[in-house]
């Protein structure tokens, strides 16, 4: 079993166009040099790699009861992949579930899906934290299920300020005492370009790094 390769996975994202550079306007009004769209990831290769590196990231940290989660729509393969992946590469036999958008109003009802969370410390799985939102609304859905979050693990870690002088996932840390460990992150991706030689990109990246980044 080859361990995850940050490298690996960026030309992945390249190859996948998951990863894109141009100009993309943000929710936040900023206009970045790239775009990150998890929702590409959509081959087994490529489902496969992500979930290695979740995977690789959560074999050591789940506590006696383990417990992944996902959140609707995205996180829903990328949670199932994750526990099967702990199972096959690290005998790590974890729980999991997901949330729906909309609840059920036949059959058991409800917007949980799969294990139940009661009582237990949960580890979240998401792709990219941009301002923190998505996340927030997970952490009332485990709150409202009995549970707690454990810790939080994303594909990309944007490393770009916030509300105010913190990232996303630095805000996300001091609020709710929880780690985030993310798969890669801009530095990574800027080495990526450095070692590749794309100086055009680069100059846009590091741009952007040094007006917003932390």
């Amino acid at each position: 079993m080859a361990a995850f390769d940050k490298n690996a996975f960026i030309q992945l994202l390249l190859d996948y166009q998951v990863l894109k550079f141009g100009e993309f306007t943000l929710k936040s009004g900023r206009v970045s040099p790239y775009f990150f769209n998890a929702g590409l990831l959509s081959s087994g290769q490529a489902l496969d790699m992500l979930a290695c590196g979740y995977a690789d990231v959560l074999a050591d940290k789940l506590g006696e009861r383990p417990s992944i989660f996902g959140a609707a729509y995205k996180g829903i393969p990328f949670v199932a992949a994750t526990a099967q992946t702990l199972w096959r590469n690290h005998g790590v036999n974890t729980e999991w579930g997901y949330n729906r958008k909309e609840a059920k109003t036949h059959g058991e009802g409800g917007n949980l899906v799969g294990a139940s969370l009661q009582g237990k410390s949960v580890w979240v799985i998401d792709d990219v934290m941009t301002a923190g939102t998505a996340i927030r609304e997970v952490v009332q859905i485990l709150k409202d299920a009995g549970a707690n979050l454990a810790g939080i693990v994303i594909a990309l870690d944007r490393k770009e300020k916030g509300q105010d002088e913190r990232s996303a996932v630095q805000q996300i840390t001091e609020d709710f005492g929880v780690p985030v460990h993310s798969l890669v992150d801009i530095d990574d991706i800027i080495a990526f370009l450095q070692a590749k030689g794309e100086t055009d990109v680069l100059e846009r990246m590091m741009a952007y790094r040094a007006t917003y980044g932390v």
